[in-house]
């Protein structure tokens, strides 16, 4: 392999790329209309347009993407995470165009990616499991059926997904209709399939993982171990390594089944294999991975292996560099810093950022795929950057984290860190005894009141110059323009105005009236017009950055809707109807 194109964006992008140089091996980006300036962009070697906005058009066009490859003389393909790295299609079509594939078979794609046979496969390497359907389910009847049958709580889980998407936990019988069309439009949004199954929910399981890599040569080892508990709406925002408070033998049993079932599987490549921890030591197999993951850096931190160096050796007929299990060295965190306001339910918030200040010092790194005067667009996941701190201990990595995290400084958008800070000095969770949160924790426990982020302001235009992107035969080309034309352009020509915007609309409605608290697209009403309401019930479901939103009545009283339709993309602060 000579040269990678990378079919991805953001920081992981980013992270390739530099692995990219560290092999001398060229590196191209691929990027859409509003990644055009982005960080990946201008971090890899070379650069080719997308030619649209969306992710369907764009980062999960396969044509566009091996028409690139084609053009730019790439030999190789490195897929990331999200997007197509667990598509067997986009596999087998980067092999059938004669380029290596970074990544696991075709064939164990489809087996591990989907999560029925996926269980199946675990099932024949008798691995612990929780009772689930055998295959998709075609509707709520269904999942009631399943219910009746094994009881609730029941989760509903797309077949062909991850990252925490397509994922609905239902409690009670009425909600089962809502929750099965819910988890099919995340999943037909986030990956293009909309087909779902149904296992026994674990109430307060922890979440635990296995980083593997297994090479063509028969080599398969666990580079440790991950607790990536901390979530909300089923999606990481904190994890660590190696999982802490696992015996002996809870931790034997995770090797040597995540082994099993890649072997059972005819796994090579980089792949996670992840279960769920019941609070009486319960192990239950939950799905595979079969990509790189978001948290693979605290392995990286805590056992010293590459793991992107590691997929090209494996991907070009090598063995890996080591054949036993590493035995971890230090404690570290990842600290995932979503564009989100944790204080209002982490609903994403897209914009541009006006400052991006990332700490420095011992244990301290950041993949990032964005820097000050990135924009943040509301097409893709809200993901902005890791922060990843390690410490000799995870008592002394959890110090370090407490200041690293207040030492960073974002703007102009919202973030996570206001969660982050609050949850480094939790009790439950920075207890060094016991590990007191699970993966429902944040919505059923974490009480701390978070300040809301500040409403986003515009940049003052000014007389310093900006290098922007170009585009010249489909290929990126750096031109420096007026930093004041620049904003301008970014903005359609209005400037600060159309920061505004929104805000404008709000300011101006009266307290009847629903605004909109984030952009995104409108998917469902979810009461008629004219409708009782009161105060906290839905209104209607908005998608943002591939996650749905219930949108809250704000006070009791009789709903007005709006003379938005389905489909239509909303802005934050826009009114879609009133109460009184």
């Amino acid at each position: 392999m000579k040269k990678v194109l990378i079919a991805n964006r953001g920081e992981i992008a980013v992270r390739i790329a530099r692995a990219c140089a560290d092999a001398s091996m060229v590196s191209v980006a691929v990027y859409s209309d509003p990644d055009a300036d982005s960080l990946h962009v201008r971090r890899a070697d070379e650069a080719y347009a997308l030619n649209g906005a969306s992710g369907a058009d764009t980062y999960l066009n396969i044509a566009k993407i091996l028409e690139i490859a084609a053009r730019s003389g790439a030999d190789a393909v490195h897929p990331g995470y999200g997007f197509l790295a667990e598509n067997a299609d986009f596999a087998q079509s980067v092999m059938d165009a004669g380029l290596t594939w970074i990544g696991p078979s075709p064939d164990s794609i489809r087996a591990l990616g989907n999560k029925v046979t996926a269980r199946e496969i675990a099932v024949r390497a008798n691995a612990p499991l929780v009772p689930g359907t055998e295959g998709p389910v075609a509707s709520g009847a269904e999942v009631r059926a399943f219910a009746e049958e094994f009881g609730m709580p029941v989760a509903i889980k797309a077949a062909f997904g991850g990252g925490g998407r397509g994922i609905k936990i239902v409690r009670n019988f009425e909600e089962i209709d809502d929750a099965f069309e819910s988890a099919v439009r995340e999943a037909t949004v986030a990956f293009g399939r909309g087909e779902c199954y149904v296992e026994r929910f674990l109430d307060k399981p922890r979440h635990v993982e296995a980083q593997v890599l297994a090479d063509t040569l028969g080599n398969i080892v666990v580079v440790g171990t991950r607790d990536c508990s901390l979530q909300r709406r089923h999606q990481k925002l904190v994890e660590e390594a190696p999982a802490p408070f696992l015996s002996d033998e809870q931790r034997a049993s995770i090797h040597s089944s995540a082994k099993a079932i890649c072997r059972e599987a005819g796994y090579h490549g980089a792949g996670t294999v992840e279960y769920l921890v019941a609070p009486d030591g319960l192990i239950s197999f939950l799905e595979v991975n079969t990509r790189l993951q978001v948290e693979h850096p605290i392995t990286e931190e805590t056992t010293g292996v590459d793991l992107v160096a590691e997929q090209f050796r494996i991907a070009s007929g090598q063995a890996i560099s080591f054949t036993e299990d590493p035995a971890p060295q230090g404690h570290s965190f990842e600290f995932r810093i979503n564009a989100e306001d944790p204080a209002r339910g982490f609903l994403p918030g897209p914009g541009r950022i006006t400052a991006f200040e990332v700490p420095t010092g011992s244990g301290i790194r950041v993949d990032s795929g964005v820097r000050t005067d990135s924009v943040i667009p509301p097409h893709y996941d809200s993901l902005m950057a890791k922060l990843i701190v390690t410490g000799a201990t995870r008592a002394q990595a959890l110090r370090r984290a407490k200041v690293a995290l207040d030492e960073m400084v974002i703007a102009g958008v919202p973030s996570v860190l206001p969660f982050h800070r609050a949850v480094v000095r939790n009790a439950e969770f920075a207890n060094n005894e016991r590990y007191g949160v699970y993966t429902t924790w944040i919505e059923s426990e974490f009480a701390e009141a978070l300040a809301a982020s500040p409403e986003i302001a515009a940049a003052e235009p000014g007389s310093a110059r900006e290098t922007l992107t170009i585009e010249v035969d489909g290929k990126a080309m750096n031109i420096g323009l007026p930093a004041s034309l620049v904003d301008s352009i970014r903005h359609g020509g209005t400037g600060a105005a159309f920061d505004l915007a929104a805000e404008n609309i709000a300011a101006a409605a009266d307290e009847s009236t629903l605004v909109a608290p984030m952009n995104g697209n409108l998917v469902k009403w979810a009461v008629e017009e004219g409708a009782a309401v009161a105060e906290g019930d839905t209104i209607a479901v908005l998608e943002a950055m591939k996650m749905e939103s219930a949108i809250a009545a704000h006070r009791a009283g009789t709903f007005t809707r709006g003379a938005q339709e389905p489909g239509t993309a909303i802005n934050r602060g826009e009114a879609l109807g009133s109460i009184a």
